[in-house]
């Protein structure tokens, strides 16, 4: 589910005055690994475009980085629109997705709009988004409960890599096809019950993987388990919500929109939490022009 209100904002400029490519993030010069994964996707670009020039990269998010809150994939679905562009390609949904896979998987589900499945593929040409439902379809409300913003020492891509080395992935990714079956059926049905249920077992599946690799992550703090006791609390009690974690600490309560005050304020008054960071289903990445 891409988020209306959690944004990334990326102006391109390919400069002939430039010696190299520069970043600037969330205003602050950025150099080391995410100057160079960046200069990786504008070279991608510069070879599809046929450009030799330099660019300059600002962005910025409003929503805490390096978190559990996928702003790498926010990051690179915004980087992949606004090169591309800058570099005058124009480039249709299913080559923007697959281009912004390029700097980051999960990126590729960050430029379709509402709700989205990612294509597995057999190779780059059929390895894309695309959506399955609008923002509109169904009135899902995600409060991300910020435990830490804190930068996350080890990244998603670290530990994808380390992933085969959990006695448990094989299974996990054996199960794949039958979780997403089951989660795209409750998205189309508006299904809460059974969503929250293949939510909950698909987040706590992947961080299993994540405990038990070599070496093993553990991104949850005391926090995180007091907000997913919690949710699972409320839910038996009656509330429409229901918890996902990417790789961080940070908690996704997902609810319907009936109950999202209710929910935001729940989880306010949990000891510990820094803010809740209310978004709903958003659109596709877009440009937009001063």
């Amino acid at each position: 589910m891409n988020l209306d209100e959690l944004t990334t904002r990326t102006q391109v400029t390919f400069n002939p005055g430039l010696a190299d490519d520069q970043l600037i993030f969330n205003r602050r010069p950025s150099r080391g690994p995410a100057l160079q994964r960046v200069s990786a996707m504008l070279d991608r670009v510069r070879q599809m475009a046929g450009v030799n020039l330099c660019a300059q990269v600002v962005s910025s998010n409003n929503f805490p980085t390096g978190t559990g809150i996928a702003s790498s994939a926010s990051a690179f679905a915004a980087l992949a629109l606004a090169a591309s562009k800058a570099a005058g390609l124009e480039l249709d949904e299913s080559e923007l997705s697959r281009l912004a896979r390029t700097g980051s998987g999960s990126a590729c589900r960050s430029v379709p709009g509402g709700f989205v499945e990612w294509q597995a593929g057999n190779d780059d040409e059929d390895s894309y988004a695309f959506s399955i439902a609008s923002p509109d379809d169904w009135d899902l409300v995600d409060c991300v409960t910020i435990i830490s913003k804190k930068h996350k020492p080890t990244g998603s891509r670290e530990g994808h890599r380390s992933a085969g080395s959990s006695p448990l992935q094989a299974g996990r990714v054996a199960d794949t096809p039958r979780r997403l079956e089951l989660c795209r059926r409750a998205i189309l049905e508006r299904d809460f019950e059974n969503f929250a249920r293949i939510v909950e077992l698909d987040s706590n599946m992947m961080h299993a993987v994540m405990m038990t690799s070599v070496p093993n992550l553990f991104y949850w703090e005391p926090m995180t388990l007091a907000v997913m006791k919690a949710v699972m609390r409320w839910r038996k009690s009656g509330l429409p919500v229901c918890y996902t974690i990417d790789a961080g600490p940070n908690v996704h309560a997902l609810c319907l929109e009936s109950a999202a005050r209710q929910v935001g304020d729940h989880l306010k008054e949990i000891v510990g939490v820094q803010e809740v960071l209310v978004a709903r289903p958003g659109g596709p990445a877009r440009l937009e022009y001063a």
